[in-house]
């Protein structure tokens, strides 16, 4: 019997060490933790259970048969959050480069399998050099599956990756299914094809860092959500944003204890708003104020920053946030931030998590670019997602609601639940001057008249009220009171129930 078990225990052990202390040794050279330690570091202490440590690949071809190393390459297994059940998987880049196979593949499909199963979050850390070439077609295959379950787990149960090295090709397809990607600077990258084959097909000389590093996909292509400096930070930063959601569809986000006053109120706020109603301010400075203790975990930092999103808590309940940045852009939605918010707020739809958007936006960006870009249609996305979201919506106006911005923010017409005011906003088709130079054109040559025209214009429309009076604003509130009104919505509408008409799926503007 001893002998039985000294065998499983140095199996373990072999398992364990993966492509060998030669290869540990390179990944810790480039700064790079191993698979385990990455999961030992997300997972509370403890808690891992391993499926599959065993598992070798089955491919002959290229003398692969002598070399049949436990795992494939691939760690997979459950554990706890904060004592929250997720089911993970971390490529072994010290065994074949973390390279895919057949059973590299199943071992990734069983987990998934079981977590829609189980209803818990699917967090794949990607860290592999593509597909295993020796196996040809069978690597392809299992790239294939593993979409499919990604596709099928899509708005059933949350899915993080978590790029920690390369990921090219076709395994890129993974990641971009799911619902966040997060990066890690210098040490992780993700593109379709390489530096070499752009350099011969097209001619362009790039690096790997400038085709697909952490800065590209955070700042210019939106492919990820955010980039860490190391393995350790990016960790920790996921085990923070799992905190912020529910383990499935069918489930509430949790509840955590917090220690603010629901009531607080922030005298600072009633001056946030500059008197020049064409001066910048910080919406960020709000979104801190209002939340449970000023905890805000943004997502998209670095991308479209006119348009602010992510999570906070308030009474210690999630709320997903949606607000526009008047220091960038003077706030305008464009392509981009329109892009941004649309796939945000179906995320916090899919996952009942309440939306809570603070509006102050002059308008949709104008010129050829955007036109040429198609920002009918990207606007139209996140005016679609706002109206087929039927969770808890509360919007704030800060300061200016004009146009079509003003309908696609989360207005009353979309269903919006509690739509608020500041005294300070301003709820028009346009800003002032555009307004009467349209309305009175023939008086264009006269100065004083425009003056004129332009201030009664601002005395009747550049306020709340005439919204007020027809219903589309339900309260106009004093800023420092923002906190206490935005909860007490949000605990009015927790028992909230509305549904769309059936449908197999909508076909949202793609």
């Amino acid at each position: 019997m001893k002998d039985i078990l000294q065998e499983l225990e140095s199996r373990r052990e072999t398992a364990r060490m993966g492509g060998g202390t030669r290869r540990i040794e390179a990944q810790h050279a480039k700064g790079k933790l191993t698979a385990r330690e990455r999961i030992e570091l997300l997972l509370d202490e403890g808690s891992f259970e391993e499926f599959d440590m065993f598992v070798a690949h089955r491919c002959t071809d290229f003398g692969m048969q002598e070399s049949r190393p436990a795992g494939d390459g691939v760690v997979t297994g459950w554990g706890t959050i904060n004592g929250r059940m997720v089911y993970v998987y971390s490529q072994d880049f010290t065994v074949f480069g973390g390279s895919l196979s057949e059973t590299h593949a199943q071992k990734i499909c069983k987990i998934m399998d079981m977590a829609l199963q189980n209803g818990a979050p699917v967090i794949g850390i990607n860290d592999s050099g593509g597909a295993r070439i020796q196996e040809g077609v069978a690597s392809l295959a299992g790239y294939a599956e593993v979409f499919q379950r990604n596709i099928l787990a899509s708005g059933v149960v949350p899915q993080i990756s978590v790029i920690m090295g390369p990921c090219a090709g076709g395994a890129v397809y993974s990641p971009a299914i799911t619902d966040f990607i997060f990066m890690v600077k210098d040490s992780s990258y993700m593109f379709v094809t390489g530096p070499d084959v752009v350099k011969t097909v097209t001619n362009e000389i790039v690096t790997a860092e400038e085709l697909g590093g952490a800065s590209t996909h955070t700042r210019k292509s939106s492919v990820a959500d955010g980039a860490f400096e190391n393995d350790v930070e990016a960790l920790a930063e996921i085990r923070r944003l799992v905190d912020f959601l529910p383990l499935n569809n069918r489930q509430k986000p949790p509840v955590r204890p917090f220690f603010d006053d629901v009531a607080r109120v922030e005298d600072s706020l009633d001056t946030l708003i500059p008197d020049n109603p064409n001066t910048p301010y910080d919406m960020k400075e709000l979104i801190h104020k209002i939340a449970d203790e000023g905890d805000f975990y943004e997502i998209q930092a670095e991308y479209a920053k006119n348009i602010i999103t992510g999570f906070v808590r308030l009474e210690g309940s999630t709320v997903g946030i949606v607000a526009n940045q008047p220091t960038i852009l003077a706030g305008c939605l464009d392509i981009d931030a329109s892009r941004k918010a649309a796939r945000f707020v179906r995320f916090c739809d899919a996952f009942e998590i309440p939306i809570l958007t603070l509006v102050d936006v002059p308008g949709f960006l104008p010129g050829t670019s955007q036109e040429y870009g198609g920002v009918i249609k990207h606007g139209a996305k996140l005016l679609f997602a706002y109206g087929e979201a039927t969770v808890p919506k509360v919007t704030v106006i800060t300061r200016k609601a004009y146009g079509g911005a003003y309908d696609v923010m989360a207005s009353k017409h979309l269903r919006g639940d509690f739509n608020y005011a500041w005294p300070t906003a301003e709820i028009a088709v346009m800003g002032a001057k555009g307004a009467v130079e349209i309305l009175y054109r023939s008086e264009l040559g006269d100065k004083d008249k425009i003056a004129a025209r332009t201030k009664d214009y601002e005395d009747r429309f550049a306020n709340p009220f005439v919204a007020a009076e027809k219903g589309f604003i339900d309260e106009v509130i004093m800023p420092h009171s923002t906190r206490r009104r935005v909860c007490r919505a949000f605990a009015s509408l927790r028992g909230k129930q509305l549904q769309n008409p059936w449908k197999k799926h909508d076909n949202i503007p793609l």
